[in-house]
């Protein structure tokens, strides 16, 4: 890219790796876009985590590339292309929830976000990561457009993985703040 700013998208239309060119509130566009906006939030609760956190930081390190992964293979909306997003990263994400949960104590009552900065930053990613899997889901129901199931799972995994990570980096637990029902104000 020789440069960043090629006017073509003025009119509110972008260009897929396939030629074609959508709306930007096109559905595709818009699943994507939360993809991109989850990756953002990941990258920001990076910053957030404490210098002692380097397990959940290298964590953090590999799903923000398999965001990358997941935006392309939308963005080529080609079900025929080769899948960057693989089975196995799903797969990977599993084993580092089980090994998150493992320090953790049970749950007792709901986790309200906030805690540790970074602990609040994880939960915000968890929440964008939603949004993004109920466009990717958006996104599949309609006939002729192609979204891999791997896509779909890491998406459905990576929220669990953020919740997990954010009791983590929370003082293993200690620091969650509970859900009070009824709670007065």
């Amino acid at each position: 890219m020789t440069s960043i700013s090629t006017k073509a998208g003025d009119g509110g239309k972008t260009t897929l790796a396939n030629g074609v060119r959508l709306s930007k509130s096109h559905i595709r566009i818009e699943a994507y876009g939360a993809v991109d906006e989850t990756n953002a939030a990941i990258g920001v609760a990076r910053l957030k985590l404490p210098a002692d956190q380097t397990a959940v930081t290298e964590m953090l390190e590999r799903i923000q590339n398999d965001l990358f992964d997941i935006g392309a293979d939308l963005e080529a909306a080609d079900a025929s292309a080769p899948q960057r997003l693989k089975a196995e990263q799903v797969a990977r994400l599993e084993r580092e929830i089980a090994a998150l949960s493992a320090e953790l104590p049970p749950l007792n009552a709901f986790i309200l976000p906030g805690g540790t900065e970074g602990a609040a930053a994880l939960h915000l990613a968890r929440s964008i990561c939603r949004r993004a899997e109920r466009r990717i889901v958006e996104l599949k129901d309609v006939q002729g457009e192609p979204v891999s199931d791997d896509i779909l799972a890491y998406l459905n995994r990576l929220s669990d993985h953020l919740f997990v990570a954010s009791r983590f980096v929370n003082g293993k637990g200690a620091n969650d703040f509970l859900w009070k029902p009824h709670a007065a104000s």
